[in-house]
């Protein structure tokens, strides 16, 4: 069975990513791309779904981990009866192969390892061709299923039971390198890696990206590892940013509610942007403008929510028979049929996200302005028409106020561009539409009574997502109106001290109900209550959600306060993105 999501840490090349067991074993792996199927697939089910075990064999008497400063190669180090034992774990990035390496250095006496090499290709479905390659003797075996192919060098490795294994017995001040390569299975054996070339370029290369930043006065360490995760999750060639590196992991456990995450969120996308920009990283918001440029040029009307990597648009879900689920939990899905929802705020967010990308510029972009100026051409038609709400309801669409407000900074953004740079545009046309929108959201979705906004137009709920309207500029942070709709959300959502997103038993999204507390929205609550004054409370609440990462800094969607265990997908890049920025408001009113 796989272990909990806090067990695990992440290795990758910008290109995909593993996730690595502290028992030694990378239970998840797609190649060669985030969003390609599994080669190991254990998370999802049991060992026989793919993995690669490498741990020392008897009695371990303490584990510790973690990451060399500021890059995603990681060494566990086992202390055991007989000795000391780290294992070094990196995908070596730069050089367009899909390559892992495993390093296995004697610290103290000796240490017994053991190697178990279960190939899965296909989500689990293919059981490969395994063949010793002859020209290399007996320490390079290869694997082929169709258009798969990989080679692991290392120690032999003899067949048992389906999985190739190997025991081997390593020193103090002695190396063992085992490395796996990812090819097309048309294609030749690729030569073998250079380890120490590799690893040194790896190093320097996170090094020097990560010497960029400038993080924030509080929660450095925090702050610093979470926008490594950002740079982590996104693609070196496209500039896409996926949401996360997994599929299908429960947002409750045992539930449904397991969507595939490894695709490009315009609104994640958009708010990664917003904090790459605001820590240094003006190569990275190039390429994610880039990106978006190509991945949405073409008829407005034909605006996804969501692309694939490199743009794709036909993201069609479906549902594996070859993975059982994490735990159980069950359905597995591949793609995600959001793709084809029409989610008014993604308007706002790419709108805001390429604003603060021309402010750092102080200047102008006339091919971006143009991209713009055709979002708003579709804006103006459809601005309203109800929608799916930023949470993907998939339930009849609404009027979510949430999205009424993201397309009243659409327009906001709009005025700003002519206002500010001199753009050319129909101003007077969006001063107009934007205030005629700010009247409909004050008379349909305030509740006077109550002193608060709502879901969406003739609910009596709230949302966690309302905790936006602040940030996007709709109104203070000190504003009465936010003031009261903080109130209710406290009273309405918080659960265990942390917020839900809304209230999954009221029907709204058309599943069924449970799930724990969204790390994102607690976060948000940490900025409201930063920007509003609660500094007390923004700062314990704030400790208390970095205390949920794991020992090398991860956090996934949600968190299980019951069980005390991260759920949802994982590394998850909008909770490290409004953690960023909950550390950033908390510094301000602090005045650091």
């Amino acid at each position: 069975m796989a272990l909990n999501i806090e067990d695990y840490a992440l290795i990758g090349d910008c290109h995909t990513a593993a996730l690595v067991g502290n028992d030694g074993s990378i239970d998840w792996l797609c190649l060669p791309r985030f969003d390609s199927a599994s080669t190991f697939g254990a998370l999802l089910g049991t060992e026989e779904h793919g993995r690669w075990l490498v741990a020392p064999v008897g009695e371990v008497v303490s584990t510790r981990r973690e990451y060399l400063e500021d890059t995603f190669i990681l060494v566990t180090t086992w202390v055991t009866t007989t000795g000391e034992v780290e294992v070094t774990d990196l995908m070596p990035r730069g050089d367009g192969r899909a390559d892992l390496i495993r390093r296995v250095r004697g610290v103290a006496g000796s240490v017994q390892m053991h190697e178990e090499l279960r190939v899965r290709f296909g989500y689990a479905d293919a059981i490969p061709w395994m063949r010793q390659l002859p020209e290399e003797g007996d320490n390079a075996l290869v694997a082929i299923a169709g258009p798969d192919a990989i080679v692991v060098r290392g120690p032999l490795l003899n067949s048992s039971d389906h999985a190739h294994v190997a025991t081997f017995i390593v020193s103090a001040g002695e190396t063992v390198d085992l490395t796996l390569t990812w090819y097309p299975s048309h294609k030749t054996v690729p030569e073998p890696v250079d380890v120490n070339h590799r690893l040194i370029d790896t190093l320097t290369w996170w090094r020097a990206w990560a010497s960029a930043c400038t993080a924030s006065p509080l929660y450095h360490d925090e702050v610093h590892r979470s926008l490594l995760v950002l740079r982590a999750l996104t693609h070196e060639e496209t500039g896409g940013i996926v949401a996360a590196a997994t599929t299908s992991l429960p947002e409750l456990a045992g539930g449904t509610r397991n969507w595939d995450y490894r695709y490009v969120w315009l609104r994640d996308a958009s708010l990664t942007l917003h904090v790459l920009l605001d820590h240094g990283f003006r190569g990275e918001a190039d390429a994610w403008r880039g990106w978006l440029l190509r991945a949405i040029a073409g008829d407005p009307a034909d605006v996804q929510i969501m692309y694939g990597l490199g743009g794709e648009r036909r993201l069609a879900e479906w549902q594996l028979d070859s993975l059982p689920g994490y735990h159980g939990a069950s359905p597995v899905r591949i793609g995600n049929d959001a793709y084809t929802q029409y989610q008014g705020d993604v308007f706002g967010e790419v709108m805001l996200a390429l604003q603060a990308a021309r402010r750092v510029d102080n200047g102008t972009d006339e091919l971006a302005w143009s991209l713009q100026r055709a979002l708003m051409t579709f804006v103006e038609d459809n601005w309203q028409s109800p929608d799916n709400g930023i949470w993907e309801i998939r339930g009849p669409q609404r009027h979510f106020t949430h999205s009424r407000v993201m397309l009243w900074a659409a327009f906001d953004c709009a005025v700003n561009a002519v206002e500010e740079f001199g753009l050319d545009g129909p101003v007077e046309r969006w001063r107009a539409l934007r205030s005629q929108v700010h009247d409909e959201i004050e008379t349909e979705g305030f509740d006077a009574q109550r002193n608060t906004y709502t879901q969406f137009y003739g609910s009596t709920g709230v949302d966690a997502s309302l905790l936006q309207l602040a940030q996007v500029g709709y109104l203070s942070a000190n504003d009465p109106r936010m003031l009261g709709t903080v109130a209710a959300i406290e009273a309405e959502l918080l659960e265990n001290g942390l917020l839900l997103r809304y209230r999954t038993e009221s029907g709204v999204d058309g599943l069924p109900a449970g799930e724990n507390p969204f790390l994102a929205c607690s976060f948000w609550l940490v900025e409201q209550y930063a920007r509003s004054g609660r500094v007390a409370e923004a700062t314990v609440l704030m400790n208390r959600l970095c205390s949920f990462a794991n020992d090398v800094g991860l956090l996934s969607e949600e968190y299980d306060v019951t069980r005390a265990h991260q759920a949802g997908n994982t590394p998850q890049a909008l909770t490290h993105l409004t953690l960023v920025r909950a550390a950033d408001a908390l510094s301000a009113a602090r005045k650091f």
